[in-house]
């Protein structure tokens, strides 16, 4: 029983709906689903979580592990800062953005943040970590450009700012213009993205969405 709950805790505050089932007194190594799909993964999974001292030999729940995940369900409850990840291009932002993804977050309550207005004097990927560390959700938006053969450019940093959230079981809204969402790379298409057309009409459906998923 210990590893059910500690497993449904643990990877729910990762933003996983992974759970291990199974049964202990039959001394069978317990699966994990979700992004787990075989024994060889599960396997190396609980090494991890031993090696952490997240579970003890029997798959128990230990003191460490409740700390962690108190931290994590706790991470930035009261904060009223969204971090906005999408592509510099000056066009998008000052439409998408400036029109859309701007006072949808203000009129929801909430205070935008994005890299572009942040003054600092260090590297700027340690400024977006800290950004999205201080933030109560992410906004990220994949919309690109077209390399000269008419190929997509895809953004690897909003999938990686997008990724990073997650991993801190941050709230991610994923949005996307009309035209390039059949472009998203599949491992991240399965999330229910924004699809949107004009700076209005992705502030509509921004706004409605965040009034309906963040608290």
């Amino acid at each position: 029983m210990g590893n059910k709950v500690f497993l449904r805790n643990f990877c729910s505050s990762q933003g996983s709906n992974a759970f291990f089932e199974g049964k202990a007194e039959e001394d069978d190594l317990l699966y994990a689903y979700s992004e787990i799909r075989d024994r060889a993964e599960s396997d190396h999974f609980v090494k991890y979580l031993m090696s952490t001292d997240y579970i003890d030999g029997r798959y128990e729940l230990t003191p460490k592990a409740f700390e962690r995940i108190d931290e994590l369900l706790n991470t930035n409850i009261a904060s009223k800062q969204a971090f906005v990840a999408m592509w510099f291009d000056k066009a998008l932002i000052g439409t998408a953005y400036k029109n859309g993804i701007e006072p949808a977050i203000q009129e929801a309550g909430f205070e935008p943040r994005i890299i572009l207005n942040v003054e600092h004097n260090n590297k700027i990927d340690d400024e977006i970590i800290a950004e999205i560390r201080r933030s109560k959700f992410v906004i990220a938006d994949f919309t690109c450009g077209f390399s000269e053969d008419k190929q997509p450019i895809a953004r690897g940093g909003v999938y990686y700012e997008a990724g990073f959230a997650q991993g801190l079981g941050l709230p991610v809204i994923w949005t996307c213009r009309s035209d390039i969402i059949n472009h998203v790379h599949f491992d991240t298409r399965q999330y229910n993205h924004i699809v949107w057309d004009t700076p209005d009409d992705l502030k509509t459906k921004l706004l409605n969405r965040i009034r309906a998923t963040i608290t």
